[in-house]
């Protein structure tokens, strides 16, 4: 494990899974307390959390991890056996992490790609708690294809789009409006350096591919109950990319989960409402606290 720290504090750990050849993931630790890794959504990266970390990590162990592909982690070169958003190669990855990182059964809190991430490992025994804001994996067929049309959409432009281009618009409300109003209900509020990183991110990532291919199969759909640990799903009033009805059908499928709407929010609600997205967390945390049996009823 390597833990060379760069300017923004980013360290790189390596690992491995059956079928695959080694990963390495960039992540961004600090703060202290119980343990709790934070998963970005696909195109995203790390940095999509910035606005909630630094008060989470008042009270925690946070752990705001690049997953495979995108942001500053590696993608598994020589193509393994094994895809790697594969449901059980995935989970056994992020398993590899939280030992390498030694994280016991952290926390984990999930945005779309990573909010499914989030419920497969609650389902696989391995979390304390489940907190994911609007998860993929919950779709109707037409729903998905919609998505995965915005999000093909997003990345060509992203990949066709100047540098010097990005960073104009980038600058003022109206262009971050343009190139991130899809996926926050408040862009405005976004920096204008970090929403010009962000289409980089989306951009260059290596594994937009990979993981969009893999919601397109039928084991991307989660149908499975959890009732070990305590899971919140959370939904954007405002979600543009996946429709806050998709909440009430994870609800069935989870039915002890606690189902939170979210005014005023869109796909990625850390940015449009920090304060109600840490407390939607900490109540999570606090319930694994209040019955470290676990248990969602």
């Amino acid at each position: 494990m390597g833990d060379d720290r760069d300017a923004g504090g980013v360290a790189v750990v390596r690992v491995e899974t059956d079928g695959l050849p080694p990963v390495e993931l960039r992540y961004r630790r600090r703060g202290g307390g119980e343990p709790l890794v934070l998963l970005h959504g696909i195109g995203h990266h790390l940095q999509a959390w910035e606005p909630v970390s630094d008060v989470l990590a008042a009270d925690h162990d946070v752990v705001e991890v690049d997953l495979p592909g995108f942001g500053l982690s590696s993608w598994p070169a020589g193509g393994g056996a094994a895809r790697p958003y594969a449901p059980p190669t995935i989970v056994s990855l992020l398993a590899a992490a939280f030992d390498a990182l030694g994280l016991e059964r952290p926390h984990v809190v999930g945005n779309s790609l990573g909010g499914l991430l989030a419920l497969r490992l609650g389902a696989a025994g391995l979390i304390r708690s489940v907190t994911a804001f609007s998860p993929a994996g919950f779709w109707t067929e037409p729903e998905r294809l919609r998505a995965f049309a915005v999000l093909r959409g997003m990345r060509a432009a992203a990949r066709a789009l100047p540098d010097p281009v990005v960073r104009t618009l980038a600058g003022s409300p109206a262009g971050r409006a343009v190139l991130a109003g899809v996926v926050y209900a408040r862009p405005g509020r976004r920096p204008a350096r970090a929403v010009a990183e962000e289409v980089r991110a989306l951009g260059d990532a290596p594994g937009f591919a990979s993981a969009l291919a893999e919601g397109r199969r039928p084991a991307a759909a989660f149908r499975q109950d959890i009732t070990d640990v305590p899971v919140t799903i959370a939904w954007g009033a405002r979600d543009l990319l996946l429709p806050a009805r998709q909440g009430v059908r994870a609800k069935r499928v989870v039915p002890g989960a606690r189902l939170v709407r979210l005014p005023g929010c869109g796909h990625v609600p850390m940015n449009d409402d920090p304060a109600t997205v840490v407390r939607v967390i900490s109540d999570t945390v606090r319930r694994a606290a209040a019955d470290p049996s676990g248990g969602t009823a």
